[in-house]
């Protein structure tokens, strides 16, 4: 049945794609110039595509897919200045790194032509993550665009001891986006995000909804390295990543957990987009059972890893 802010024209699909993807493709690793994307045709699904560069002072990039929804989330070595035809310009301050402070973001609405211009600290790159997805024709989306300050950042705290980790909400879903939803996530050394391990790949509400997703990661030392772990219950999947600091994982289906390796801290940007606007999700049945223990567990105490 279609809700009434979802038009009759939107297909809502019971279940996730079939992957066509081999596993080795899930994982994308940055080349030379530190850049790393993907988009459906190369990650096999429907809607979302996802993009990591670097600019120097006044160097510009286009705003792909103008047609498109976007978010553009400042990661490290300084902001950006966004240029848009018709409009002022956005200023993202940004931030030297993501351990240094909480995100500058800007939502750029579809039918907006953008320019993405470098303002990096002195001697560095601004890197910049960007994700787009079409527009479902539902209504209510912002029509203009919309400066995310650090302060307009939500800080969350989830799960308990080992399993503690900072979430920073930045466009949810009652953000007035239509597909897309963005949020970055801190593990602590030594500790486990996404656990219990929970999927997003059958159409079923309000349990659960189909939701593409990508990883990106950075590291407070960018030698280190950490675990991804992909399976299906039935182990017709199972896969371990190593991801190190730049890589893009696509989380196409499956449960998806992850650990920080003792000694690094690490941090995760994700974009999703989906036919719902909702973060719904089903934990493993076989694991869920540990959020039992929580309320006799103290939080981390080395978390927020960065302060609001």
């Amino acid at each position: 049945m279609t809700r009434p802010d979802e038009p009759r024209e939107l297909t809502i699909h019971p279940a996730k794609l079939p992957s066509r993807l081999p596993p080795e493709m899930l994982h994308i690793k940055p080349g030379a110039d530190r850049v790393v994307a993907t988009d459906p045709a190369r990650s096999g699904w429907r809607y979302l595509s996802f993009r990591s560069f670097g600019l120097a002072e006044g160097e510009v990039a286009l705003l792909d897919s103008p047609e498109q929804e976007a978010a553009i989330v400042t990661i490290s070595g300084g902001g950006v200045e966004i240029a848009l035809d018709g409009r002022a310009n956005l200023e993202l301050t940004g931030r030297p790194s993501v351990f240094e402070g909480l995100p500058w973001s800007a939502y750029i609405p579809a039918g907006t032509t953008a320019r993405i211009i470098g303002r990096p600290l002195p001697g560095q790159r601004s890197v910049v993550a960007i994700a787009q997805a079409p527009l479902t024709g539902r209504t209510g989306i912002a029509r203009e665009p919309i400066v995310v300050a650090p302060n307009d950042v939500q800080v969350e705290l989830r799960g308990a001891g080992n399993c503690t980790r900072q979430v920073n909400n930045i466009m949810m879903p009652d953000f007035p986006a239509d597909r897309l939803l963005i949020c970055e996530v801190f593990t602590p050394s030594g500790n486990w995000s996404g656990w219990p391990p929970h999927k997003h790949d059958v159409d079923d509400p309000p349990r659960e909804a189909v939701l593409e997703e990508t990883y990106f990661y950075q590291f407070r030392r960018p030698e280190a390295w950490a675990i991804q772990r992909i399976y299906h219950r039935d182990g017709s999947r199972d896969l371990l990543l190593p991801v190190h600091h730049g890589d893009l994982v696509i989380v196409d289906q499956g449960y998806h957990p992850f650990i920080a390796t003792p000694g690094y801290d690490a941090y995760f940007i994700n974009a999703l987009a989906g036919d719902r606007r909702t973060m719904a999700n089903t934990d493993d049945p076989d694991l869920a059972w540990v959020r039992t223990l929580w309320p006799d567990m103290e939080p981390d105490p080395r978390l927020p890893l960065v302060k609001p």
